[in-house]
């Protein structure tokens, strides 16, 4: 459980006047968005008690605009809002860490983070490639090859796993990378697909793997 927001600020007022941060009336304090998924820093904004209330209790990111005086809840206007994921407190408890899921560019300029483009993540490409098959086992699409899997039901999907995997183990005994490349991926694109069919998160399996490890 995490303390109650009016625990947090009330600990901040009594420490305000002798702390090395800036506050003002509001006692604010400074939050961290970070993706829920790739950790990617989208951007710094400031809360205060009312704001991060509302961030709780809506659970969409809300900010107190220090420009305009008043709170600020991100994506009013341009529609990118943030949905709050989960939160937590650094060691000084005197900067928050949200983790949320964005509704578009975090950034004004369009951008995914306010910090700029970075380099994706190692793993962003299976993160987003897990959100379409979700995607597609909650809102069909005409015409997808995922769907079209989904619609044979769990043993055509279950098959083409086992297909997969015998072409991945042909591709291993000949000297062709780039192919060995292609039937890894689409060994992998399809057992991606048989755990959300088993609704099996691929979180769970490394759970399992983890548990295996040896220090």
């Amino acid at each position: 459980m995490f303390p109650p927001a009016s625990k947090l600020w009330h600990k901040r007022k009594r420490e305000a006047k002798s702390s090395i941060m800036k506050y003002n009336e509001n006692v604010l304090i400074p939050a961290i968005i970070q993706d829920y998924k790739t950790r990617e820093i989208l951007m710094l904004g400031y809360m205060n008690e009312e704001s991060f209330k509302q961030t709780l209790e809506s659970k969409l990111v809300t900010f107190f605009s220090r420009s305009r005086n008043e709170i600020w809840l991100k994506g009013k206007t341009s529609g990118n809002y943030l949905e709050l994921v989960d939160w937590s407190l650094d060691c000084d408890e005197d900067t928050l860490l949200i983790q949320a899921k964005a509704k578009g560019p975090t950034c004004h300029t369009g951008a995914v983070s306010c910090f700029g483009e970075v380099k994706p993540a190692p793993f962003d490409t299976l993160s987003k490639l897990i959100d379409t098959i979700d995607d597609r086992f909650s809102n069909p699409k005409e015409g997808s090859y995922i769907q079209s899997l989904i619609e044979k039901g769990l043993p055509k999907i279950a098959q083409k796993v086992g297909e997969e995997g015998v072409e991945i183990v042909i591709e291993a005994m000949r000297d062709k990378p780039e192919l060995f490349k292609e039937e890894a991926a689409d060994l992998l694109f399809h057992y991606l697909i048989l755990l959300r069919a088993k609704e099996v998160g691929l979180d769970e399996i490394l759970g399992v793997l983890s548990s295996r490890v040896k220090e």
